[in-house]
């Protein structure tokens, strides 16, 4: 560890000997440390040096050692304050425990014990932080966008809160529907580059022949169709995050682009002979495993060691308890107000069948369920009946409704069986249409990836050329 990394102790002793030997054994407790010498010094180290604790003797030449506790509160500092009292004085050090001091030390006392009770006090303050921070966003069941309070979500919860006070990459690992943009918007709120813009892409929903160019911009006249200059995604990330989802779907000739990118912070926009560094945030996401690509030979291993600095794994729906029903009764109030219905909640019989399906499209499979229960019913209450075959669904796919059974076919119909291909293509772009073109939105309501979307009407256009 780094010295200014170190925390940093303050300690408030009179006495030139014994300041002088306080001094070597928090060298040796491998902290930093400072002295001061009366209250009124104490005071001003406070202020202008913020310590993480505080080795505080109560017998100061103006004033009492409780004093300085009373004010460091009522200014608004929280340092640890451990108190240095003398044997016999017992009554002192508890007086000094319900002001709000965390520790004491008797004198006299060794190295080995005053290093054991800081660490001791400075682990207590960071725990603390740690769960007041937690404790606020998770009120109502919330934190950064995310609801569930289950302890797998906890830890990542916790994960995202160190992870966002850092610069370095982040991996984000997890099924399809568990939250990886999620996820990687909390740690960009929380970071040091929240000031500047969120920008992400879909590494699957871009053709590839594209992907350079969306991710760092073009030239006019780079290639057919660049009929002026634009800017890149890593370019507009400039000052804040970019986020890389489903990056194992990159082709490998732009694996290595971005892996200059990344070491550098470089960008050159396709068909430039000029370059331009930028200050971003990189965040990167895949719902497969990345290790299994690199042994694939489909992820560059150079490229995954760069980015898989600090690994974020997301737990699958079915793994996270009471947060099922939890997530359940946000959605059904949100879609019940979107919708203008009145649903309040859900029988019994439905909250179990939600808690014990296995939900393998995760938390946006168990969104596209409240959505349409909310649709195409109505009432005071969500019923077992009103929620479509869970246990058959297939990855990302829309829930099923129950159907009337299909009447006998008429001789001479078979002229009027549409293919399957043209039922989904009409389905798919009448979708967009109602949605007003926005294909994320259509996605939704069709209860597939957008991404799906994307490489389907691609292939349409691919036929269309042929």
């Amino acid at each position: 560890m780094s010295e200014n990394a170190k925390p940093l102790v303050l300690l408030v002793e009179d006495t030139v000997p014994l300041a002088q030997l306080y001094l070597e054994y928090l060298r040796r407790a491998a902290v930093r440390s400072r002295a001061a010498a009366s209250l009124s010094e104490a005071k001003e180290a406070l202020s202008s040096l913020r310590p993480a604790a505080v080795l505080l003797d109560l017998e100061l030449p103006d004033g009492n050692g409780l004093d300085l506790i009373d004010w460091a509160h009522g200014a608004g500092l929280d340092p640890a304050f451990i108190v240095i009292t003398a044997h016999g004085s017992i009554n002192a050090a508890v007086e000094a425990m319900r002001a709000g001091a965390q520790d004491f030390l008797v004198k006299p006392f060794n190295a080995e014990r005053l290093a054991t009770t800081v660490r001791n006090a400075l682990e207590r303050r960071r725990l603390s932080r740690i769960v007041e921070t937690l404790g606020t966003e998770l009120t109502g069941g919330g934190f950064e966008g995310f609801i569930g309070t289950d302890l797998s979500m906890q830890a990542v919860y916790r994960v995202i809160d160190l992870a966002a006070r850092s610069r370095s990459t982040v991996f984000i690992t997890g099924e399809s529907g568990t939250g990886k943009e999620v996820c990687a918007e909390a740690i960009h709120r929380r970071g040091p580059h929240r000031g500047g813009a969120f920008v992400a892409i879909n590494c699957g929903a871009v053709p590839k022949e594209l992907m350079e160019s969306e991710i760092f911009g073009h030239v006019k006249g780079a290639f057919t169709g660049a009929t002026a200059d634009r800017e890149g995604a890593a370019i507009r990330a400039d000052g804040g995050t970019l986020f890389l989802d489903e990056l194992c779907e990159m082709d490998l000739a732009l694996q290595v682009k971005l892996l200059r990118f990344v070491q550098t912070g470089v960008v050159q926009p396709v068909g430039s002979d000029k370059s331009r560094k930028v200050d971003a945030r990189i965040i990167c996401a895949t719902n497969r495993n990345p290790l299994a690509e690199v042994e694939a030979g489909r992820l560059r291993e150079d490229l995954y060691y760069r980015l898989h600095v600090i690994p974020i794994q997301l737990p699958p729906l079915r793994e996270r308890g009471g947060d099922v029903l939890l997530l359940a009764r946000h959605f059904l109030a949100a879609f019940s107000h979107e919708e203008g219905r009145d649903f309040q909640g859900f029988t019994p019989e439905a909250e179990a069948r939600l808690g014990a399906s296995p939900w393998p499209g995760n938390v946006r499979q168990l969104q596209n369920v409240l959505r349409q229960a909310v649709v195409v019913h109505d009432g005071g209450l969500v019923t077992e009946a009103m929620l479509p075959d869970l246990e058959g669904e297939r990855h990302g796919e829309a829930p099923r409704v129950a159907a009337k059974p299909a009447a006998a076919p008429r001789p001479g119909a078979a002229e009027e069986i549409v293919p399957l291909a043209l039922l989904e293509r009409r389905a798919i772009e009448r979708a967009i249409e109602l949605c007003g073109g926005n294909m994320t939105e259509a996605a939704i309501r069709l209860g597939v990836n957008v991404s799906t979307i994307y490489r389907k009407r691609q292939s349409w256009l691919g036929r269309a050329a042929e």
